[in-house]
């Protein structure tokens, strides 16, 4: 070892020497500071025994110890102790008995709080109001068996809606909309709810409801693609081993086919025509002008909206020639005639829309220097609007008497 080493090692073994003598020396410094105050031959008190009731015997009467002596928090102990090294304090016997009376009638008092608030709060635990189980999803609450094919699979073992993995690629295969809800697990802040499924979700359930929707606007759909949906479901059901409840396909498809033809009754659509007269053309910028005027805007698909709180169409405004009007040539569009357009299953009070839209043609009308007409360019007089308003009626009516409101979620979906 070279002599740089030794001299290295001795100096710091001679450091922690020191360090360790210094240490010990502060310690008897400090212990012959603070001693005298922690040896005081006056009794603590907080914790002083009072001479005028002896000690219950613990395993005879362990209540009566609980209630004559309630126990001192560790914190007042630790203040206590804290006060006494800072500052040595002589307490006379008078005043420590006075001291502890007067701490068992704080802790009484604090026992009988603590016990009226435990009482409230049970009291409130009792009269909560019962837990509001979670909404359904809507789509899933539209389903109905008079408008679609439903198949209930009862899973063996929760599942993610990847399991209906033969379901997912042929679900456009049928002509009509699929919907698949599932029905998910209860959890600690809230109940099972039926939501729609997505092939891609990870969300587990316990129960699916497979649907094919039986009527649109394309008609009813047949027998043979009922089938075909069933078989592809019950074999579904048969590979995940799930339970399946399949209504009668005879019974649905009879069922399609009157749903259909009651649709085909109130499926209306009401026009109203404005044409320019004589020769003169309209350019899209005056009409894009005059359709801002009455709070229409121009949506993706080529006409001019109005749009409902919920973000659905009241009327809309087209062009004559049904060209659509599109953001970036508006400037060069001319047309000869515009058109108004109710949709009356698909519009909630479509009696009430019927007469807004009126209130924007003759907007537009004024505007645009315009002729309203209907569709053999014959001026329509008041006597004819009122004709038709009452046709709109008693379409609502029928419809409200079947079950299907117009404007509703389901009939959106069946007159789509």
């Amino acid at each position: 070892m070279s002599e740089l080493q030794t001299a290295l090692l001795a100096i710091g073994f001679g450091v922690i020497v020191a360090v360790y003598v210094y240490g010990w020396w502060q310690q008897r410094k400090y212990r012959q500071k603070f001693g005298a105050a922690f040896k005081s031959a006056h009794a603590d008190a907080l914790y002083q025994e009072s001479p005028a009731r002896p000690l219950p015997e613990l395993a005879d009467e362990p209540e009566a110890l609980l209630s004559e002596r309630p126990a001192a928090p560790v914190t007042e102990h630790f203040v206590n102790i804290a006060e006494e090294a800072a500052e040595p304090v002589v307490a006379e016997v008078g005043e420590s008995a006075s001291e502890e009376s007067s701490f068992e009638e704080t802790r009484a008092e604090e026992q009988a709080f603590d016990e009226d608030m435990t009482e409230e709060q049970t009291h409130e635990e009792s009269v909560a109001e019962p837990e509001v189980p979670a909404p359904q999803d809507e789509n899933c609450a539209q389903l109905d068996l008079r408008s679609d094919f439903i198949v209930e699979l009862n899973l063996a073992e929760p599942s993610p809606a990847s399991a209906l993995s033969g379901l997912w690629q042929r679900k456009f295969d049928f002509g009509k909309p699929v919907l698949v809800c599932g029905l998910t697990l209860a959890g600690p802040s809230s109940g099972a709810r039926w939501e729609r499924a997505v092939a891609e979700g990870t969300m587990l359930y316990s129960r699916f409801r497979i649907a094919l929707q039986l009527v649109d606007r394309g008609g009813a759909v047949s027998a043979a693609k009922l089938a075909d949906f069933r078989d592809l479901v019950l074999g579904i059901a048969a590979r995940i081993k799930a339970d399946a409840n399949v209504p009668d396909v005879p019974q649905t498809q009879q069922n399609a086919v009157e749903l259909d033809g009651f649709c085909a009754d109130v499926d209306q659509m009401v026009g109203v025509n404005l044409v320019v007269p004589g020769e003169r053309l309209l350019s899209g910028t005056r009409i894009a002008e005059a359709a801002a005027l009455q709070g229409l805007t121009l949506e993706a698909d080529g006409a001019f909206h109005l749009l409902g709180a919920h973000g659905h169409s009241l009327f809309s405004l087209i062009n004559i020639d049904s060209m659509p009007f599109q953001h970036h040539t508006l400037a060069n569009h001319t047309t000869r005639g515009l058109t108004l357009l109710l949709d009356v299953p698909r519009v909630e009070s479509p009696a009430v829309q019927f007469d807004r839209m009126l209130v924007a043609a003759h907007g537009l009308a004024r505007e645009l220097q315009l002729n309203l007409v209907d569709d053999h360019r014959v001026v329509l007089t008041d006597a004819g609007l009122a004709r038709i308003r009452d046709q709109i009626v008693e379409v609502e009516a029928k419809m409200v008497d079947h079950g299907i409101a117009p404007g509703s979620a389901q009939a959106r979906r069946l007159f789509a």
